[in-house]
């Protein structure tokens, strides 16, 4: 186990290092410095030394990846990609083009996210499994049909509607919760509560439907019909055989979510207000500032590749199989 686990680490090297190269040539290589300062300062109108000068005060008038100026391992360490990528690997973001702290923000911002993904997720996941069991249950019946018609037409509804339809509803019709906003402590239950609800109602159609699909691929299996003909209940067969053999694609799809858990929605909080990583990524790009954006770039990179390698653990756990392959 320990020697599959270092296996899948050994993986991710490579593919992190590889986003990382490639997040720094998309940002200083195709988008130059010169073009990041023109962007802040205005296309027109802008002096040769103005654009020295905003490029110098960032550090953005270095090298790229060598300086031949430079002398001993300053060839190599005197560079952007040193100062501006490399320190990544180590989680240090440096400033923003404005001068924030980076890293700090992302500290302070991240608790709101996970205050609204991380209840959407598991109130999510639960509930789009049992209702995705219900509809197996009940296949070829009328209750089968209606949910897939209910799912299908949830998922042809617009996400936005979901949010200003719950804030038309529950906000200002109806006076439950605050319509945006949020607050630390205790009090921020009341801003979380709809954000939470919409996000879980948003992903019911999708989600329902593709876990209905997965427990119908395995009802129909050989092992589904020797339980049967044993004399299983249709209950025990669903929960003790489907599921548990269904849960290798439902951690495919969970894997997909991970990174959003910290980066946040970023509809979802630009629309209710809150200040997590979602509205910050948005104010970034809003704002041109372009250290930020790549730091959430990175993150997002990263947290995806770990929820990779966690996923190739879990199917350990479920399917021992798989770690002797």
């Amino acid at each position: 186990m320990t020697a599959y686990i270092l296996r899948r680490l050994l993986y991710a090297i490579p593919i992190l290092i590889g986003v990382n190269l490639l997040t720094f040539a998309l940002f200083f290589v195709v988008n130059t410095p010169d073009n990041m300062a023109r962007i802040h300062l205005g296309v027109k109108h802008v002096t040769p030394e103005a654009i020295a000068k905003w490029k110098h005060e960032r550090g953005y008038d270095k090298p790229l990846m060598w300086n031949r100026a430079a002398e001993g391992t300053g060839k190599a360490a005197d560079t952007i990609f040193f100062e501006k990528s490399l320190g990544m690997f180590a989680l240090q973001f440096g400033s923003s083009d404005e001068g924030r702290d980076i890293a700090r923000d992302i500290k302070t911002r991240m608790w709101p996210s996970l205050a609204i993904a991380l209840p959407v997720f598991v109130i999510g996941l639960a509930v789009n499994v049992t209702f995705a069991m219900l509809m197996a249950f009940f296949r070829a019946t009328y209750i089968d049909i209606a949910g897939v018609v209910l799912c299908v037409a949830m998922m042809s509804v617009s996400g936005l509607f979901y949010i200003i339809g719950g804030q038309y509803l529950v906000s200002k019709m109806l006076h439950l919760v605050p319509i945006s906003g949020f607050d630390s402590g205790v009090n921020a239950l009341k801003f979380v509560v709809l954000p939470v609800i919409v996000g879980v109602v948003g992903g019911i159609g999708s989600g329902a439907r593709w876990y209905r699909t997965i427990f119908l691929e395995e009802t129909a299996k050989d092992y589904v019909r020797t339980a049967r003909a044993k004399g299983l209940s249709e209950m025990r067969v669903l929960f003790g055989h489907v599921l548990k053999n269904a849960m290798i694609p439902i951690l495919t799809g969970v894997v997909v979510v991970i990174p959003l858990l910290f980066m946040g929605s970023l509809v979802s909080e630009s629309f209710f207000g809150i200040p997590g990583l979602g509205s910050y990524t948005i104010d970034a790009i809003q704002a041109q500032d372009f250290a930020i954006v790549r730091a959430m770039v990175f993150i997002g990179s990263l947290l995806y590749i770990v929820g990779l390698v966690l996923t190739d653990i879990s199917y350990t756990l479920v399917d021992p199989r798989i770690r002797l392959e």
